[in-house]
C-alpha cells in the first residue's frame, strides 16, 4: 500500500486523492472545457492562485491531469484531464444528482455535462 494513503478502504484512499476543497471543483472545470490557468480562477468558487498552483501540481502528480506549454514567455500550460482524472465524471454526476435532490438551491448542471 502506497504511503500517501491512510489505509486500503477504497473511500478513504479516493478521499486522499481528490477529498480537498479544490480537486474535484477543478476536475469539473476541465470536464466543461475549461484548461487554462486564467480560465480556473474566472470559476464563482473564487480559488487564489497560490492554492490553484498547488492543487494543479498535486493533480498533476496524482496522475489525474497533465499539462501542455502553450507558451514560452511567459511559460504557461493547459490542463487536461488523463484517462484516470476522466474517470471520476459518473462520481461526480452522483454527486450533482445527490446535492440536487437533498440541498435546496443547488444549481441544476448542465446537459452536457450530465450527459457524458
Amino acid at each position: 500500500m502506497d504511503s500517501d494513503f491512510r489505509s486500503g478502504c477504497p473511500i478513504a484512499t479516493t478521499l486522499d486523492l481528490v477529498g480537498d476543497r479544490w480537486t474535484l471543483v477543478l476536475l469539473r472545470d476541465m470536464i466543461n472545457g475549461k484548461a487554462r490557468f486564467s480560465e480556473f480562477l474566472d470559476s464563482p468558487e473564487r480559488i487564489t492562485t497560490n492554492v490553484l498552483t498547488d492543487r494543479l501540481g498535486r493533480m498533476e502528480a496524482a496522475g489525474l491531469v497533465t499539462r501542455t506549454a502553450y507558451q514560452d514567455r511567459p511559460r504557461r500550460f493547459a490542463y487536461s484531464l488523463t484517462e484516470k482524472g476522466a474517470a471520476l465524471t459518473p462520481v461526480m454526476q452522483a454527486m450533482c444528482r445527490w446535492a440536487n435532490a437533498w440541498i435546496p438551491d443547488t444549481w441544476v448542471p448542465p446537459e452536457s455535462f450530465m450527459a457524458l
